[in-house]
């Protein structure tokens, strides 16, 4: 070989190589170059199911979850242990666990005020159109919408809107322009004076087309014909529902707000608004809207099989999901627009089976729990009031009596485990030592991480399957009416997420992720950075 040909074979493979490192950067050129997206549509449904969605794609129209499940990324996330609604969506918006973030169940107990209260109850603050006086503080890191602002400098707005405070406040985090929820009580979309921007749409719609003065006339029936309704046995199909929210019905807000195939749509009228009014996307940063719907079986009708009511929530769902698409991408445009959809597991039902089915069933009361366990543990250790609370599945132990009797806390808590799980009903009794070193439950470090030592108590109770759960401890409050009485049943604790945004190929990812990871995926999607406490790594789509 001569020296000219050697020359000409090493260019040769010079500009191959160039060629070559051209064109595998041309992708990343483009991503560069990708306009960054105006408007975040960031969607929560409890009790989204991924099985329901496969039974009724046929069923669906083309606009709704037809096209998120056609257009985007489809996966399950996994919340590790069931969480309720307001600690499930506080995960998913900060992308950590509730041992970090503060929120492990709407509700908490105030060792200090002796009583059961709101997660976010706060009472430096007021409440607008409601009494209820909420704020963010008990959250101790930052969101998703919280980290969208901070990115955007204050140009950037951020709205929630949610049947439920806690999961509004869930959403909008610290730093949102306004949370906004339906009050069990008067039926006004309210919100609180801790948030600063508050629409004056919000006013508008308590004066002028108030939810009083719908429900009168309102009514759920079935959307489509009976036909249409796949799986459902034929005795159901023989009695179409009908649900009502009349004025004789001192309840009506809560039920209305506890009906999916109701509210739902309220939700979404009031999310389009605030679309137009505010133009969300036209703001020169990333805005966010954050929507919560309901999918969970309706638990109002006299029938326990709620089939029928379930299947219409998911058509009813799927016409609203269409609209609010439609009308965030008419606002910010479809190649600007990121829309992300994530389920949280049901909470769990508070109605039994028909007791013909003769499904082994009993109540476990808390009531008398307390009172037995206090009545041992005089015996041990002398009178007193050793058992001072039940609140959302844990009982708290005096801890001053504890410290004044100089007793052991660790041993005490022990005894009184060993005590309430030989009462009838009980599946398992957790001390929060053994919960806080992984030695509890059928996930340790799941359940670890989903508690938060510092405002739990002492001993955690299950019940076994089929079992209600009375809390006849915590009765007062309309706010929580209907919300103390739970039939344990064994649920997955993960659910169908699925984003879809410009330039994202459509996929599914068949092996379940962490819901953490979920929040700094769509941060790096959105080009700002993670909240503060997600320490999990982005998906790689």
């Amino acid at each position: 070989m001569t020296k000219y040909t050697e020359i000409s074979l090493s260019r040769r493979l010079m500009l191959a190589l160039i060629a070559s490192m051209v064109t595998m950067a041309l992708p990343a050129q483009t991503n560069a170059g990708q306009k960054q997206p105006q408007l975040l549509l960031n969607v929560v449904i409890e009790g989204l199911d991924a099985t329901q969605l496969d039974l009724l794609r046929d069923y669906f129209g083309e606009e709704g979850f037809n096209r998120l499940l056609d257009q985007g990324v489809v996966l399950s996330g996994e919340y590790g242990t069931t969480l309720d609604a307001t600690a499930a969506v506080t995960e998913l918006m900060t992308g950590a666990s509730p041992s970090v973030t503060g929120v492990s169940s709407a509700r908490r107990f105030d060792r200090k005020a002796l009583r059961s209260e709101h997660i976010f109850d706060d009472g430096t603050t007021l409440g607008n159109y409601t009494t209820s006086t909420y704020s963010p503080s008990a959250l101790l890191v930052s969101t998703l919408a919280d980290e969208i602002r901070i990115a955007g400098g204050g140009v950037s707005q951020a709205y929630a809107v949610a049947p439920d405070p806690g999961v509004a406040i869930a959403l909008g985090g610290h730093s949102a322009n306004c949370a906004i929820w339906i009050d069990s009580r008067n039926g006004n979309w309210a919100t609180s004076t801790f948030y600063k921007d508050p629409p004056s749409l919000l006013g508008t719609r308590n004066r002028l087309s108030h939810l009083s003065q719908r429900l009168d006339t309102l009514s759920w029936t079935p959307l489509k014909s009976s036909d249409k309704y796949p799986g459902l046995p034929e005795h159901l199909t023989h009695y179409p529902f009908r649900y009502t929210f009349g004025r004789g019905n001192q309840a009506r807000f809560a039920e209305f707000k506890d009906a999916p195939g109701a509210v739902n749509s309220e939700v979404t009228s009031m999310a389009i608004d605030l679309i137009g009014t505010l133009k969300l996307g036209e703001h020169g940063g990333i805005d966010v809207l954050s929507v919560a719907y309901t999918l969970n079986p309706y638990e109002g009708g006299k029938n326990p099989d709620t089939r029928y009511e379930l299947i219409d929530s998911y058509y009813r769902l799927d016409s609203d999901l269409a609209r609010l698409i439609k009308a965030a991408e008419k606002q910010a445009g479809a190649n600007a627009s990121v829309v992300m959809i994530t389920g949280t597991p049901p909470s769990s039902r508070s109605r039994r089976d028909d007791p013909r089915w003769m499904i082994p069933y009993g109540e476990f009361s808390t009531r008398k729990a307390m009172s037995l366990l206090n009545v041992y543990l005089i015996a041990l250790h002398g009178n007193g009031e050793w058992v001072q609370a039940y609140s959302d599945g844990w009982f708290y132990l005096n801890d001053k009596l504890i410290d004044e009797r100089k007793a052991d806390a660790a041993a005490m808590r022990a005894e009184a485990a060993d005590f309430l799980s030989r009462m009838a009903g009980v599946k398992a009794v957790h001390t929060s030592d053994d919960v806080r070193h992984g030695r509890a439950g059928a996930n340790p470090e799941a359940l670890r991480r989903n508690t938060h030592f510092a405002t739990c108590g002492d001993m955690l109770i299950e019940v076994l399957p089929g079992w209600q759960l009375v809390d006849d401890v915590n009765t007062q409050g309309a706010e929580q009416a209907g919300k103390y009485e739970k039939v344990q049943r064994e649920t997955a604790t993960t659910a169908p997420v699925i984003i879809m945004a410009p330039g994202l190929q459509a996929r599914k990812l068949h092996t379940p992720v962490d819901i953490r990871m979920v929040t700094p995926t769509v941060c790096r999607l959105l080009r700002i950075r993670s909240p503060n406490a997600a320490s999990m790594p982005a998906i790689n789509l």
